[in-house]
C-alpha cells in the first residue's frame, strides 16, 4: 500500500466531514456520529462533480449538484436505487497524521 498524510488529526473532528487536497486528488474525510473515521475520493461518483460544497449532517454526505446522498459509513446512495457509491480509500492514522492509500502511484513518463 502507498500511504500520503492527508492532515493532521485535528482537522477533523467526530461529526465532521472536511475535503482535502493531496497532489492532484481530492479526499474527502468524513467522521460519522457514533462511527470510524472513513476516507472517500472527493467527487460525487453520479456526475463526477467536487464534492466541495457537499453537506453532512452527521450521518449522510450530501451532493449539491443534484441533491444524492451518500451513507458516511458505507458511502452508499441513500436517495436512489443506483449501485453508486462514493469511492472509498484505505485510511490509518499514524501519530498524529490522517493517512490514506490512494492506489498506485504512476510511473513517472519519459520526455518525447
Amino acid at each position: 500500500m502507498n500511504f500520503s498524510v492527508v492532515c493532521p488529526t485535528s482537522a477533523i473532528t467526530p461529526g465532521a466531514m472536511g475535503l482535502f487536497q493531496v497532489g492532484k486528488k481530492s479526499v474527502l474525510l468524513v467522521w460519522p456520529e457514533g462511527g470510524d473515521l472513513k476516507a472517500y475520493r472527493g467527487r460525487c461518483p453520479h456526475a463526477d462533480v467536487p464534492l466541495t460544497e457537499a453537506g453532512f449532517d452527521g450521518k449522510t454526505v450530501t451532493c449539491t449538484i443534484h441533491n444524492w446522498g451518500f451513507d458516511a459509513c458505507t458511502g452508499k446512495c441513500v436517495t436512489h436505487l443506483v449501485p453508486n457509491a462514493l469511492h472509498a480509500y484505505a485510511l490509518r492514522v499514524e501519530g498524529d497524521e490522517i493517512q490514506v492509500d490512494l492506489g498506485p502511484a504512476r510511473p513517472v513518463r519519459p520526455r518525447a
